[in-house]
C-alpha cells in the first residue's frame, strides 16, 4: 500500500462518506480468526471492516443505495452495489476486498466484528452495538498485507446484560426465537401469511422490540427490502 498508513482510517472514512458507509474498526489477525490469506498466498496482516448504521434520520447507506439502485438489476442489488463501491477503494489502497455474502462457505464476519468493535451477540443472534443497537451491519472488509495502525477500539458492556425482560424474545408472534435457537420455518410461514405483513413490511417485530436505540430502526422501505431478502435466504436454506 502506498501513502501514509497512519492516516489510513481517515482516508477510508472520507472515501466511504459519500456512499453512507462507515469504517467499523479493524484488527490484526491472529490464529483462529479465520482470516484467509491474500490472493498471492501471503498472510493478511491488517483487517479493516466497512459497514453502515442507522441514525435518528434513517440510514445514510440506504439513501445512497436507493439513489443508485436503478443501475443494479441483479438478484442481489445491494450486494452488487457494495462491490461497486468497495472494490475500487480496495484497489486504490492496495487492499483485497472481502464480503459477508457470496458463500457458502461464508466468511466469519461476526467473529471479525467482535475483534474490531465492542459488539456482542444478542438473544436474537444479531450483534448488538452499545450505540447503534441492532440497527447496523457489516458490508465488507479490506485485507492488507502490511501491519497498519488501527483506529481506536472502544470498550463497552453489552446492553443485553442490563436487560432483564428481554422483550425481543417475547415479541415474535410465532415464538421463533427461544433458548433452543431460531425456528426458521415458523418465521417463514408467518411471513408468508396475511398476519405476517407487519413483520414483512415494517421489519422483524422481535428486532423492533429491542429497547436499545429504537429511534434508529429501519424505515419501512429499507425494512421491507431486508425482510424480503431474509425470506429468500430462508428458502435457499
Amino acid at each position: 500500500m502506498s501513502g501514509d498508513g497512519a492516516g489510513l482510517p481517515q482516508r477510508i472514512t472520507q472515501s466511504l462518506a459519500p456512499h453512507g458507509l462507515i469504517l467499523r474498526g479493524g484488527f490484526h489477525p491472529a490464529t483462529g480468526d479465520g482470516v484467509p490469506p491474500l490472493a498471492d498466498g501471503s498472510p493478511t496482516s491488517t483487517m479493516m471492516l466497512i459497514g453502515n448504521a442507522s441514525t435518528g434520520d434513517g440510514d445514510p447507506m440506504w439513501r445512497a443505495f436507493a439513489a443508485a439502485r436503478g443501475r443494479f438489476t441483479g438478484a442481489d442489488p445491494l450486494n452488487d452495489w457494495t462491490r461497486a463501491v468497495v472494490a475500487p477503494l480496495a484497489t486504490e489502497l492496495g487492499a483485497e476486498p472481502l464480503y459477508p455474502f457470496g458463500g457458502p462457505p461464508h466468511l466469519p464476519f461476526q467473529r471479525w466484528a467482535q475483534r474490531a468493535e465492542p459488539v456482542a451477540p444478542s438473544p436474537l443472534g444479531l450483534l448488538i452495538h452499545p450505540e447503534y443497537g441492532l440497527w447496523h451491519a457489516y458490508r465488507a472488509a479490506l485485507a492488507f498485507a502490511e501491519r497498519l495502525e488501527l483506529p481506536a477500539r472502544g470498550e463497552a458492556v453489552s446492553p443485553c446484560t442490563r436487560c432483564g425482560e428481554r422483550p425481543c424474545l417475547s415479541a415474535c408472534p410465532v415464538g421463533a426465537f427461544s433458548g433452543a435457537g431460531f425456528d426458521a420455518q415458523a418465521c417463514a410461514a408467518h411471513l408468508d401469511s396475511p398476519e405476517g405483513s407487519d413483520c414483512l413490511e415494517q421489519g422483524c417485530r422481535a428486532r423492533r422490540a429491542c429497547p436499545v436505540a429504537p429511534a434508529r430502526a429501519h424505515r419501512p422501505g429499507q425494512a421491507a427490502f431486508h425482510m424480503r431478502a431474509f425470506r429468500r435466504g430462508i428458502a435457499l436454506g
